[in-house]
């Protein structure tokens, strides 16, 4: 199937559904948005009612990273941790922009960069013009320093879907995981060497008309079995259930869809261990958090309870033909709630 020019159809309407080789442009100011009650909203509410956001995760055993930049158009806002297993250091740097000044997402998952300005801060997602690219550059002076290269060219194959949220919105959303990457990561005056961590990346493209509250869950994986295949997946609960869900994983690059999945947690317990099983029989998991970034704000239009733990995997996945363990690799968790 060749991709998709355009999202939003001749009508009006996005089109629903899963599409196995991505959507070129999210075109989402053509789309005929209403109220609940059928009335046509303003080209205005089209723009600030659209959100977007993407998300990076650079995984090895020695280094887990996360990098984030998200248009709210009445604010903006980017993140970038990072956590050493071995040592159990930990470090956070969070941005906020008001009227997302100097933020700036392209509508474009395959082709667009995504920028995150604030003085002399700089976080940057480059996709290529043809898959195979996705440049990843973090410039926070005399703190740290990424510059990293994710290569999808070998094993292009994204989860790419779109649902209905709501009444009158919509969700689409790319994912991919357990793609090689390199480059070098300058962490104060620590310094890595990606290729040589064997680190993969995982990368989430999302935007839409969602609902005024939001809620997720959400776990990713993206690690090297011990026969040397790469493994990865994506597990979500929450946005993207109406028709179809945003629930895969990836063997070397072959993408396996994945029922739905049932998260088990304490929230307010955060020290303790997650269960995620899917409905097929394919996911039987725990998580066992080691930390997480959180964040809460509650400035009355908008507001976030989020917690993103960084933690080990272990259990089965079951697939046709072979059951596969985790022993321990590392991952991610997350729980999340938005009022947008």
């Amino acid at each position: 199937m060749a991709r998709r020019d355009k999202l939003i159809q001749p009508n009006g309407q996005p089109a629903f559904g899963l599409f196995s080789d991505g959507v070129e442009q999210i075109n989402y100011l053509d789309y005929d948005l209403r109220t609940a009650m059928d009335r046509k909203r303003s080209g205005l509410a089209k723009r600030f009612g659209f959100n977007q956001f993407q998300f990076v995760s650079l995984l090895s055993d020695e280094l887990i990273i996360g990098i984030a930049i998200v248009d709210l158009k009445l604010v903006s806002n980017a993140f970038v941790y990072l956590y050493q297993p071995a040592t159990k250091r930990f470090e956070e740097f969070s941005f906020l922009q008001p009227l997302a000044r100097h933020t700036h997402i392209d509508p474009r998952p395959n082709s667009g960069v995504a920028e995150f300005r604030q003085g002399n801060n700089l976080l940057r997602i480059q996709a290529s013009h043809t898959p195979g690219v996705r440049k990843l550059e973090v410039n926070l002076p005399g703190k740290l320093s990424i510059d990293a290269t994710i290569d999808e060219s070998t094993s292009y194959n994204p989860l790419a879907i779109c649902t209905r949220a709501g009444y009158t919105g919509w969700v689409f959303t790319q994912k991919s995981a357990a793609q090689v990457c390199h480059g070098r990561v300058q962490w104060h005056d620590q310094a890595f060497d990606l290729q040589q961590l064997r680190a993969l990346a995982a990368v989430d493209w999302t935007g839409g008309y969602m609902r005024r509250e939001t809620f997720w869950n959400w776990g990713s994986l993206s690690c090297h079995l011990r026969d040397g295949r790469r493994l990865g997946f994506n597990l979500a609960a929450g946005v993207n259930e109406t028709g179809f869900t945003e629930n895969a994983l990836w063997l070397d690059g072959r993408l396996i869809k994945v029922d739905m999945v049932d998260f088990r947690f304490d929230r307010y317990q955060p020290n303790h261990s997650w269960a995620m099983r899917s409905a097929d029989g394919i996911i039987d998991l725990h998580f066992t958090p080691h930390g997480r970034r959180q964040d809460k704000t509650n400035a009355l239009v908008i507001a976030s309870n989020f917690s993103q733990y960084f933690g080990q995997y272990h259990g089965e996945i079951r697939l046709p033909g072979e059951v596969i363990h985790l022993e321990g690799e590392w991952g991610l968790a997350e729980d999340h709630f938005a009022k947008w």
